[in-house]
This record gives C-alpha cells, structure tokens and sequence, in this order.
C-alpha cells in the first residue's frame, strides 16, 4: 500500500498480504474455526455449545461459535478491546452486526455513538484481521472484504497507519513484537481488563 511511512504499519500489511485472499472451505475451514475458539478461550470467552441457537454474535456472556472463523476472531478483537461495562452487553453495546439475528435488543442494547461504535468497529476488524495472519489464515481475504482498500487513492494508507497506532496504543497488535515468528506468543497482549 503506497504511503505507508510507518514501518510497524508496512510490517502489519505484509503480513496480512503473505495470507490467501481465498477463505478456506471444508477441512481447513473447520481447522481455522477450532483454532479461533481456541484462542477465544485464552481470553476467557465463554462459547455456546454446539447447536445452541444464537441470535448475537456475543449475547454479553458467551460467543456463538457456529461461525466462520474470521468471525469469531473479529468477535475476540471486540472483547479484548471493550471495557469490562461492555463485556456483559449484546454485541459488545455496540449495535446489531451483519450476523445478528435480533436486531431490536442488540440496538436497544447499544450504548455508544454512531463514531464511536464506527471506531471500536475499525479497530476490531484490523485485530481480528492481524490475529487471523499470526494463526496463517486468510487474512487477506478479511482484509479485502471489510474494504481496508477502499480509498486507496485518498485516504487508506492513512486510515490503516491510524488504527495500527491506537491498537499500538492499546497494547496491540504484537505479532509476536513484529521482530520473530514463535507463534506461541502470538497472546501476548494487554487485554482491556
């Protein structure tokens, strides 16, 4: 991505541009959403049993886990960056997502501004995106469709360097610090506790 000044930010592009822009079907599509409730689990995310019928993403105690797994790290990136107020309501207090199936109480349930919420969203696509990279999925295929692009010509290569400076500021992303590649580090990160 031209203008990209910042090497931390052309660091975390090359790395989602080295993933696939294709999302994985049959096994290792399975084998992608196991790891990613793995990783909820390092949270301390509670997930909904298999075949439990779930109308939110996250219901303010647990993750439907019957979902892609760009989903459910998209999911963990809202967790760990929510304050622990937001932690407990639907979808985060943050509105109804694509996937929600009762839009009236997750709206209902919402209690930040639309900027507000159009912020904590930017932030938690690059995250789970970032994670999806560390843990070799497809993170270019989140990428290109949650238009991390779109203003390539005006405003994308600034936008994508502000976010990777407030996750920075936050404490994320590590990508194992950028500098290795031991995987096993891959949760080292402030969590919003």
């Amino acid at each position: 991505m031209a203008g990209l000044n910042d090497p931390f930010s052309r660091e975390v592009f090359r790395r989602i541009c080295a993933t696939s822009p294709e999302r994985a079907v049959g096994v290792e599509s399975e084998r992608h959403r196991r790891a990613a409730l793995s990783f909820a689990r390092t949270f301390g995310m509670a997930i909904h049993l298999e075949g439990t019928r779930c109308p939110f993403n996250w219901d303010g105690s647990a993750l439907n886990g019957a979902t892609e797994a760009y989903v459910i790290l998209h999911e963990i990136a809202h967790f760990a960056l929510a304050p622990p107020e937001r932690r407990g309501l639907i979808d985060f207090g943050l509105g109804p997502g694509p996937d929600t199936v009762d839009r009236a109480a997750a709206e209902s349930a919402a209690v930040l501004s639309p900027l507000s919420r159009e912020k904590d969203e930017a932030a938690a696509s690059l995250l789970g995106i970032i994670w999806e990279a560390e843990l070799g999925q497809p993170a270019l295929a989140s990428f290109l469709d949650q238009n991390w692009l779109e203003g390539l010509d005006r405003s994308a290569a600034s936008h994508f360097t502000a976010i990777v400076a407030t996750l920075r500021g936050r404490g994320f992303p590590t990508l194992t610090s950028l500098g290795g590649s031991d995987k096993a580090k891959i949760c080292r990160c402030r969590r919003a506790d």
